[in-house]
């Protein structure tokens, strides 16, 4: 276990090099001179050569490329450009209101995702079954921006059990005041398609001989759907919830927009519209790494799900 960790930390090296690379190609050459976009229209040769050289965009490359590199290994990504906060404090104080939001909304709906596919499971083929299918092709239909609309006007609004947009210092008063009717919203959304992804994953599972197996020799429907087959659909779940896994940091842009929550995805939206690079490159970086740390988490959790997986 120890040396399949090991090796795989060592594997990250190389792919972190590459979306380095990726990253300062993509902001040197294909971004657009940032002195410009900070001088402004009014601006004159001798203030953009003292923002190039405040910037150290004045420097070879090979040495930008290096600075680049430094400031990922030390965390230190210089300050906004916006607003001359430092990023590292930037991405500090709003990755915990993103989190706040969107570890509740993983929770939840991929544990009420599993019950509704394994209910429907138990009664495939039936009337129930193609009805719950159909539902969730229905509400999959529907834009997010539809549901923030909506709820906002209806629950908010309407009968104010939810305020409409707010944040505090306290933990609990953001749990459970604030981010209710965005967390309940966001369920709403992912439910549908988790549900027909995950009934999916089962229908594959219950078709296996070792299912027909287990029923020959007189286990019930029950011990049969949660102690074989859930246990082997929750591999592709597990692939599921990791791909997943990534876009917490990064946060859901609309419901932190509309709900005014300050959180790394209202960053992100702000940092674009502002062209503010160094909050962009931090947040790529850190998303590239969080991708391939779930990616081994992963592998990880397939091995305590089932043993027979070999971690090689």
């Amino acid at each position: 276990m120890s040396a399949f960790i090991l090796r795989r930390l060592w594997q990250m090296i190389p792919t972190m090099l590459g979306v380095v690379l990726l990253v300062f190609f993509l902001f040197n050459f294909v971004g657009g001179d940032p002195a410009y976009l900070l001088a402004g229209k009014i601006s004159n040769k001798e203030q953009i050569e003292n923002i190039r050289t405040q910037l150290g965009i004045n420097q070879p490359y090979y040495i930008q490329l290096w600075i680049f590199i430094k400031q990922i290994l030390t965390g230190d990504f210089g300050v906004s450009w916006a607003t001359n906060e430092p990023v590292s404090h930037i991405i500090a104080t709003r990755i915990g209101p993103s989190l706040t939001v969107l570890v509740p909304i993983l929770i939840i709906e991929t544990i009420v995702a599993v019950l509704i596919a394994l209910a429907v499971a138990y009664v495939r083929g039936s009337l129930t079954d193609r009805a719950i299918m159909v539902v969730c092709t229905m509400a999959m239909s529907v834009s997010l921006l539809v549901y923030i609309i909506v709820g906002q006007y209806v629950l908010a609004y309407k009968f104010s059990w939810f305020p409409v947009q707010g944040w505090g210092d306290s933990f609990a008063e953001n749990l459970f005041k604030y981010s209710a009717l965005p967390i309940l919203l966001g369920v709403a959304v992912g439910l549908a398609p988790n549900t027909r992804l995950y009934r999916t994953f089962i229908l594959d599972e219950i078709n296996q001989d070792y299912v027909r197996t287990a029923r020959a020799k007189g286990l019930s429907e029950h011990k049969v759907m949660l102690k074989h087959v859930l246990r082997n659909a929750l591999i592709p779940i597990i692939t599921n919830l990791m791909i997943y896994l990534p876009s917490l940091l990064i946060g859901h842009f609309l419901i932190e927009r509309f709900f005014s929550i300050p959180g790394i995805g209202r960053e992100v939206i702000l940092a674009v519209e502002r062209s503010d690079f160094p909050v962009i490159k931090a947040i790529t970086v850190y998303v590239a790494a969080a991708t391939m740390i779930s990616n081994l988490l992963a592998d990880l959790l397939y091995k305590a799900v089932d043993p027979r997986v070999k971690l090689k």
